[in-house]
This record gives C-alpha cells, structure tokens and sequence, in this order.
C-alpha cells in the first residue's frame, strides 16, 4: 500500500510538472522601438555572423543616414578579413587561433582599408550555389598554412600570401576594386563614402573588472585576434549606453553567449531565470529573472560560462505582457518557421544582457554623454 501511494505521489507530481509547463502562459510582446532595418538573411553553414550582424547594422546606419536600404555584401568583408588571419596565424607560428569567428570591429577594420560594396557586385557565391557554406574552404587554407608553418627548412615561402588568396578567390570571387551600382560606377572606398560610412565613427563597448574602467584595452577572448580595442564601463551603464543608442534612433552591433539553454531561437527569447529549474519553462513564458551584478557577470566570464559566441543586432526593445523590459534582436539564422519564431528574432530580456552580452559596436553618437565625457571619445 505505501509503494502504491509513492507511485501515485510521483504520478501526480510528474502529472502537475507537466501541466505546470502546459499552462505557462506565452510571451506577448509590445515593441517600444523598432528602429529600421534590412530583411533577416542567414549566414547558412560559416561562422560569419560577425559580418553578418555588422553589415545589417550598417545597413540600418545608411538607412538612418541616407535615406537608402542597401543590402551590403557580407562575403566582401570576409574575402578581406582572411588574409589578415592568414597572416595572424602565419606570423605567431601556429600559436593563434584560425577560424571562422571574427567581432564587429573587424567588420569596421575592412571598411576602413576596403570600403564597402553592394551585394550584387560580390555574392561570395559560384552562379550553382544559393548557400554559403565555409567548410571545405577554411579546411583547405588552414591546411596550407600549417604546411608553411611546419616547414622543414622553416623558410617560409614568400608565395604563400598569393597562394592564400588564389583559394579565397576560387571559393568566394576575385576581389573587387570597381562596381556599378545603379548605373553608376564606384571604387569600394567611394561606395562606404556615398553611403556615409566613416569608420571612424564607431566604438566598442565592454564591461569587465580585470581592466580599469574608462579605458580601452584589448579583451582577450579567442575571436578577437584582430587585437580589437574596448572601452570598458560598467555594467549598469554599458546597459544606459544601449539604452541611449536605441532611444537616439542607433541600432547596437551585439556580441554575446548563446550557448545558454535559455537562449532559445525556436522560442525567440533569451532570459536568465532566478531560478536554475525553470530553464525549461522560461523560454515558454515570463518566469521572475535573476538579478545580475558586476562579480556575478565576471565570475561568469573567468569561469567560461560566459563565452563569445555569436554576434547579432540589437534594432529595438519591447516590453512582456508584465511589463518587463526586451531587446529586440536580429539573428542571422534566417527566418525558417522551424527554427526561429518571429521571424528571425530574438528578445532577450535586460538579465541575459547584463550577464551574456561581451560587447556591444555602436555610433559614437549614441553614446550617453555622461559615458562620452568620462572616455574622451
């Protein structure tokens, strides 16, 4: 008799777990902003989201400055950035990182020495194909690399750069130095200048205790081989400078964790609930969310929990049905109904920022001019 009730005890428990789950009442979002952007693409098989997510910002730059929607190529960043890794790699003799990843401010980098061109004048993609997919390609140069780096006679060729960019050419194009565009002819430099793109313009922002706030340094997480420079702030006013941006009409170059099992783009939200057993439940509907402080990030940070992941947009916030406030997040993994719910976006709640978010690229405009005034920027 006591077996049966402990069997009907954890039927029930099972029984209202389930329910509980069931009943967890949706998110419904309002948008408070919803500034204007370009349609959501994928960045299909690379790990390219670091150009992605820039060049829709960008794009939403040019709208904002021009008037213009403008779909950026993507792949003419990459096709630009790879030597410079090739050559990171090359030069520290294997001990550096050769991937994919890539930050926000390499995106800038390349404006800067290459300018900018239009998608129709680089796809990065042969006439057969409709999907990037990056991984025979890196494998390919890797290899080549790591064949002049282990050299024998460690000399190291003087062909290997051309070697290098012989293979980009073939698996994304040859490189562009002229393009029209609306049947008018542009080098890539005049194409960034007429869309209003100065490179110069933009900052990266961080918040981390192991640096001294106020300052720029160089965050040394593995995607950042570029050396990339962040002003570090804290925490509560890295979120006020995000927050600034968006009122001011900027939208905001995000690096964040999305390894999170409360990131969720099914779901399309990304929450930090208070409690640890509600992850599952979280994603379904409003669940009370943990407090964030600056050590709790950090600690987050230094014990790898918090990792550099994957770079999205922030385009606007929004608030739940309770109240609670949202960023809206555009993704670069498409807009199937299977993997993402509204469409290629994602809202991810104050918390999850505060605790996942490594930094964030905006205009020097949007910055708070308290922020402004304390960095000299």
């Amino acid at each position: 008799m006591k077996r049966l009730l402990l069997c009907m005890v954890a039927v029930f428990a099972f029984a209202k777990a389930d329910y509980a789950q069931e009943t967890t009442a949706p998110y419904i979002f309002t948008d408070i902003i919803n500034l204007e952007t370009t349609p959501v693409i994928s960045q299909g098989v690379t790990g390219t989201c670091w150009s992605f997510s820039t060049s829709s910002f960008l794009e939403s730059e040019i709208i904002r400055l021009t008037g213009k929607s403008v779909d950026l190529s993507e792949m003419y960043t990459v096709r630009n950035t790879y030597p410079i890794k090739a050559e990171n790699y090359v030069m520290r003799q294997g001990k550096a990182q050769f991937s994919e990843g890539g930050l926000a401010h390499d995106v800038i980098n390349s404006v800067k020495t290459h300018g900018l061109v239009p998608v129709d004048a680089y796809t990065g993609l042969a006439p057969t194909e409709n999907k990037h997919n990056h991984a025979e390609m890196v494998a390919v140069v890797k290899a080549m690399l790591d064949a002049y780096i282990t050299n024998p006679g460690r000399q190291l060729s003087k062909k290997w750069k051309t070697a290098v960019s012989s293979v980009l050419d073939t698996y994304l194009g040859k490189n562009l130095t002229q393009f029209t565009y609306e049947g008018k002819s542009y080098t890539p430099h005049e194409f960034a200048s007429t869309m209003k793109i100065e490179a110069s313009d933009y900052i990266t922002l961080t918040s981390f205790t192991h640096a001294p706030f106020y300052e720029s340094f160089i965050l040394n997480i593995p995607d950042n081989f570029s050396n990339g420079m962040m002003y570090n702030v804290p925490i509560e006013e890295f979120v006020d400078n995000i927050d600034n941006a968006l009122k001011k009409g900027f939208t905001v170059t995000l690096d964040c964790d999305v390894s999170e099992p409360t990131f969720s783009s099914k779901h399309g939200v990304a929450v930090i609930p208070e409690n640890d057993e509600n992850k599952k439940i979280a994603v379904l509907g409003p669940e009370p969310e943990r407090e964030i402080s600056q050590q709790y990030r950090q600690d987050a940070f230094e014990n790898y929990d918090t990792t550099d992941d994957h770079l999205m947009h922030i385009t606007g916030k929004a608030k739940d049905q309770n109240g609670n406030i949202y960023y809206k997040v555009k993704n670069s993994w498409g807009t199937d109904p299977g993997r993402t719910k509204y469409d290629g976006y994602v809202y991810m709640s104050v918390p999850y920022i505060k605790l996942k978010a490594i930094s964030v690229l905006l205009h020097k405009n949007g910055l708070a001019k308290d922020t402004s005034k304390k960095i000299n920027f």
